[in-house]
């Protein structure tokens, strides 16, 4: 069963069961300072799991585009994937338990044809903050798993949470059985030997962990349940990894047709990111030295480094975008509509590193001149970790290099840097709903309302072709991305500066009206992300001055909020500017 055919049959079966069907998020977080990505199909819903009011009413399902950068280094391997989708099902305060797991289990035996004796599932063991989930377990049991396929795990396994604080709760996971051969007596779903694969998880929020590490009862019971899509699709089709599916293959077999040296790890890793970068791109994301924009410039230098290790030309690049988005238009149709804007972005990248490339070899040469005038024969790690660090010249690059030379690298110390390193980077990009849309406080919702005074302010500014890009709200500031070709002047940023003081000392009162996305455009709200938005949706309008479709949460009145002041303009990518601004009381 291929991977569309699996979504659809997924999103029509929940639509059955009177759910809504809303659309992906986009891959770039709006109003969440606390990831980089969307990670999550949860996470642009955590205010509704918090008690506000979604539009759509209390029974939502989607499909979520999510992508997480901790384990870009593992990409190569056959499991490992950055871009990922995640099937999503939620009830916001409507059923818990039984009739979610009913539903589940439905889905699994009855459209997708698995057989019972194929699935086993996992339940929380219980402990001090929450009793033994036997609930669970006896749903199972009546719908038809064997006592002898449902296990009882800590929280470790059967506990879900977003970092370190916000919505969590118990959940219970399914797993397939491969049919590969148990690695011991004892092999159960906690194995890693791959016999058991997890394919969906059930979470049921009823509680909220604070920063102190205590847990509250949450007033409202949720239930947010998540399958993968690519891992889903291999397992149904028979595959031994994502990369065997109809969503790699057309660009695999083309890499393995185009190579001169055969390694199909390097094949994995261009696939893979050239996926996720085309992705990132097509919701807005453009490289940069920094936060996601350095993320999607990693993707894309590691992707045309194994396409040199493959020693496949570069100029096939543009053939292999095409191709990849061929073979993924049906499922992304803002690929195809994006795909000059794609192809311009990989290719400048790509530019970009061959210049680098160039002067890394530059760095190399001058270090081992000095080397080998002391009659050295090891170039140290710290050597080679500062050519990558500084230069962005790859480690393997190096140590060919080195070879061609006579020499070699001291590959351990290289290892215990970029370790390191790492490190560091995975708790940048790890940090999860830390003051993100689950810390909805007054300053926080004050900042959220002033984005909106901002946007209005600089199209009666700059004009009506700004539009904005992403914004990124904690307790002490806002940072709004839009577009616009050239940096401010002193005098626009005082004229905007004073247009938004001056609604906040009007003292202007906040509304809002749920209605549909159509009504929404007919009224003159302006709108973000337009494929975000489901059939009806929250228009918060600001006085006379700004009406703007969002999710909320807004101030009543603008009296309150304090004196607005723009700290910084500058560029954050190519025609995107940047503010930042806080609020002082």
């Amino acid at each position: 069963m291929k991977a569309i055919e699996i979504r659809n049959k997924y999103l029509n079966f929940f639509k059955k069961h009177n759910h809504k069907i809303i659309p992906s998020a986009p891959l770039i977080p709006e109003n969440d300072p606390s990831v980089l990505f969307t990670t999550a199909g949860m996470q642009p819903l955590v205010p509704y799991l918090l008690g506000e009011k979604h539009p759509e009413g209390k029974r939502l399902a989607d499909y979520q585009k999510c992508l997480r950068t901790v384990d870009i280094e593992e990409v190569g391997d056959n499991r490992h994937l950055t871009y990922f989708e995640m099937l999503g099902n939620w009830s916001l305060g409507d059923y818990f338990k039984e009739e979610s797991i009913q539903m589940s289990f439905d889905f699994l035996t009855k459209e997708l044809q698995i057989p019972v004796e194929k699935l086993s599932v996992t339940c929380f063991a219980g402990d001090k903050d929450c009793e033994k989930d036997e609930v669970s377990a006896n749903v199972w049991k009546k719908v038809g798993i064997p006592e002898d396929h449902i296990y009882y795990y800590g929280k470790e396994d059967n506990w879900w949470i977003a970092g370190e604080e916000g919505p969590c709760g118990p959940d219970t996971e399914i797993f397939y059985d491969t049919g590969k051969p148990a690695c011991s007596d004892n092999c159960q779903p906690s194995c890693d030997c791959g016999k058991y694969v997890e394919i969906w998880n059930n979470v049921f929020m009823e509680f909220f962990k604070e920063k102190d590490g205590t847990y509250r009862k949450l007033e409202q019971k949720n239930v947010d349940t998540g399958l993968g899509l690519e891992r889903m699709a291999m397992l149904l089709q028979g595959k031994e990894t994502p990369f065997d599916t109809e969503l790699f293959k057309p660009v695999m077999d083309k890499l393995e047709e185009l190579q001169k040296v055969d390694d199909i790890q390097s094949r994995r890793i261009v696939a893979e990111h050239l996926r996720s970068s085309m992705m990132i791109i097509s919701d807005g994301g453009r490289p940069s030295n920094i936060d996601r924009g350095y993320v999607l410039r990693r993707l894309i230098r590691r992707m045309i480094r194994h396409l040199n290790k493959l020693q496949i030309d570069l100029s096939e690049l543009t053939n292999l975008i095409k191709l990849d988005i061929e073979t993924l238009k049906e499922m992304y149709k803002e690929l195809e509509q994006n795909q000059e804007t794609i192809i311009s972005v990989i290719l400048e990248e790509k530019e970009k590193f061959v210049k680098t490339l160039i002067t890394g070899e530059r760095e190399f040469e001058k270090e081992v001149t000095k080397l080998k005038k002391e009659n050295k024969k090891q170039i140290e790690g710290k050597i080679v970790f500062k050519l990558y660090d500084t230069y962005g010249f790859p480690p393997e690059v190096t140590k060919e290099l080195a070879e061609e030379n006579g020499m070699t690298i001291d590959k351990k110390e290289f290892d215990e840097l970029f370790k390191k390193h790492q490190e560091k980077s995975r708790q940048g990009s790890e940090q999860k709903f830390k003051g993100g849309l689950a810390d909805q406080n007054e300053k926080t919702i004050s900042y959220h309302t002033a984005t909106h005074l901002l946007h209005q302010a600089l199209r009666q500014v700059l004009g009506e072709h700004v539009k904005q890009c992403g914004s990124n709200i904690t307790e002490e500031r806002l940072r709004f991305d839009f577009t616009h070709p050239q940096k401010m002047t002193k005098e626009e940023l005082q004229k905007v500066e004073d247009l938004v003081n001056e609604q906040i000392k009007r003292d202007l009162k906040v509304t809002c009206e749920e209605m549909s996305y159509e009504d929404a455009k007919k009224s003159g709200a302006i709108g973000l992300f337009t494929d975000k938005y489901g059939d009806r949706v929250k228009v918060y309008t600001i006085g006379d001055f700004s009406k703007e479709i969002c999710g909320g949460p807004h101030v009543t009145h603008t009296g309150d909020m304090g004196t607005f002041k723009i700290k910084k303009e500058e560029s954050s990518s190519s025609g995107v500017r940047r503010i930042k601004a806080v609020l002082i009381k």
